[in-house]
């Protein structure tokens, strides 16, 4: 007899059979315990996750002689046809290759006559979205009204191409993504049946590359033992069979990513091509790299939920230390677009290295995500600056170069008479103790204070943090405006003045500088005094 492929040969003949769609199972048994079958059942889901199994056990059920608890016997004459492909009752339809009117006027005129065996008809239509408009047309007076004996299951990947006149007259079964570990057991114990020796991180990682497929995880077992045939499958097996990295690739790759080392990321790719490894899978895997570091940081997660073993969960847990979330985010995001984009594309190595040189330096992007990258990396270099003797040596960008410029006051009489006294001393002070201010704040809101003006309202006493409308300004004033920041300058000058200031950060608009409805603190001088009246 000729070889079965794995996902032919143990597809379910029970309902108990079928794993991860517990929901669906249920119910549908449940109906059929209590005779209250519907004419029209619409199985949406993604590949691999059991539609058209379950359709036909429910035929099966249907149609069944005695069945055990909703469940087909497996043993009768009806079952025995079906499973054999032979009954007359159930029939199968690819609305792929048949999406015609013609092919839809076939159903209807068949539909007339009664099942000479059994006490259904079942129609089982799969990919329906695939039909056209006319032929929904035609098949929607039959479904709304079929005779007593007439049962149709329409089964799609994309329920949202169906007309909704259509799905108003199905009962909707949503097939969910069965889960890694669902998949896994059931692996394990189909090589335990066929006598096939495979390690547990071999099982486990063929069950996450399934992505919730059970058809695609026993196909790619499949391949894997026909590789290895007669030898016990290792995790190292499986990653050579699949053409995948190991994840100490990751490892480095992360490595050299933060070290902004671009020629030692273009290496690991240049090897990783040369092995002859699928781009779009790396991509993928290096995203949950990727993703797991990013639940790492967002709090305790347990190990399952990471699906990595200790060692390399320790590795991640460090470097996850030395990243931002937001960085992780930018990583994601850039990976992602890179995955959509290698779908169509006959360039894929220079897609990918361009997205990793993107990667290792943020100052490619205009984004927010680039720029606070950015800042984390001025912000690294300026401490690695304070810890050696040669940082004056070092050079950086001119404005991280210089301290932001004491405000000078300039008091004259115009300017005295929209004050009153008390509030030109607290000015004044402000002034004097600018530099102490600065020297307390972080160098990442010193660097962005450059691109701003400190002005008091001629119609207020608070302050107001005035930014260029432009990029940079923008987003200095969107970092300022996050919690803590602005609040942290707030309590700087209270401690001055020994009072509450509140401030607020705005964009200058061309009709502010024109009209001059505020004081700039950077006019102030301070050998000018004033003495009260």
């Amino acid at each position: 007899m000729s070889y079965m492929a794995l996902y032919r040969k143990f597809r379910p003949d029970q309902f108990d059979e079928v794993k991860g769609q517990e929901h669906i199972v249920t119910t549908l048994k449940n109906q059929l315990m209590a005779d209250r079958i519907g004419h029209a059942y619409l199985f949406c889901g993604t590949r691999g996750t059991g539609k058209t199994t379950v359709a036909k056990l429910f035929a099966k059920a249907v149609n069944c002689e005695h069945p055990i608890d909703g469940s087909p016997c497996g043993t009768c004459s009806s079952c025995r046809a079906i499973a054999e492909g032979s009954s007359m009752n159930v029939i199968e339809i690819d609305a792929a290759s048949n999406n015609g009117v013609d092919n839809i006027r076939e159903i209807r005129e068949q539909v007339r006559y009664s099942p000479t065996e059994g006490k259904y008809k079942v129609y089982i239509i799969d990919e329906v979205h695939m039909l056209s408009i006319g032929a929904f047309n035609a098949l929607l007076k039959t479904l709304e009204e079929p005779p007593s004996y007439v049962i149709f299951i329409l089964a799609t990947t994309e329920a949202h191409k169906i007309p909704i006149t259509i799905l108003s007259r199905c009962q909707r079964y949503d097939f969910r993504r069965i889960s890694i570990q669902t998949i896994a057991d059931r692996l394990q114990d189909l090589m335990e049946r066929e006598h096939v020796s495979v390690e547990e991180k071999a099982i486990r990682y063929i069950a996450k590359a399934a992505d919730g497929s059970m058809r695609d995880a026993l196909s790619l077992l499949d391949q894997c033992i026909a590789f290895y045939l007669g030898q016990k499958l290792t995790y190292d097996k499986v990653l050579e069979v699949l053409g995948v990295v190991d994840t100490e690739i990751y490892q480095k790759l992360i490595g050299l990513v933060m070290e902004q080392n671009t020629s030692g990321v273009l290496d690991c790719i240049e090897e990783i091509i040369w092995q002859g490894k699928d781009l779009s899978q790396f991509v993928t895997d290096f995203m949950w790299y990727l993703r797991n570091m990013l639940l790492i940081k967002s709090g305790d997660v347990p190990e399952d939920a990471l699906d990595i073993s200790g060692n390399n969960l320790e590795i991640m847990k460090q470097n996850a230390q030395k990243l931002d979330s937001e960085v992780l985010m930018r990583y994601i995001r850039i990976l992602s677009e890179l995955l959509n984009e290698l779908k169509q594309s006959t360039s894929k190595r220079v897609l990918t290295e361009v997205a990793f040189i993107k990667l290792c330096k943020p100052q490619m992007e205009r984004n927010y995500d680039s720029i606070l990258d950015r800042l984390r990396q001025i912000e690294k270099q300026m401490e690695e600056m304070a810890k050696t003797p040669l940082a004056s040596q070092t050079v950086l960008p001119k404005e991280m170069m210089e301290e932001p410029a004491a405000p000078e006051i300039d008091l004259n009489d115009a300017v005295r008479k929209k004050f009153e006294p008390a509030t030109i001393k607290e000015l004044q002070k402000i002034a004097e103790g600018w530099s102490q201010i600065q020297r307390k704040l972080p160098p990442r809101l010193k660097y962005l204070m450059n691109y701003s003006k400190m002005v008091v309202k001629e119609d207020s006493e608070s302050l107001c943090l005035l930014f260029p409308n432009t990029p940079d300004g923008e987003d200095g004033k969107m970092t300022f405006e996050r919690a803590g920041r602005i609040q942290q300058l707030e309590e700087e000058i209270s401690n001055l003045v020994q009072r509450k200031v509140r401030i607020e950060c705005r964009l200058m608009e061309k009709t502010q500088v024109e009209n001059r409805d505020y004081f700039d603190l950077s006019k102030i001088k301070m050998e000018v005094e004033f003495q009260d009246d």
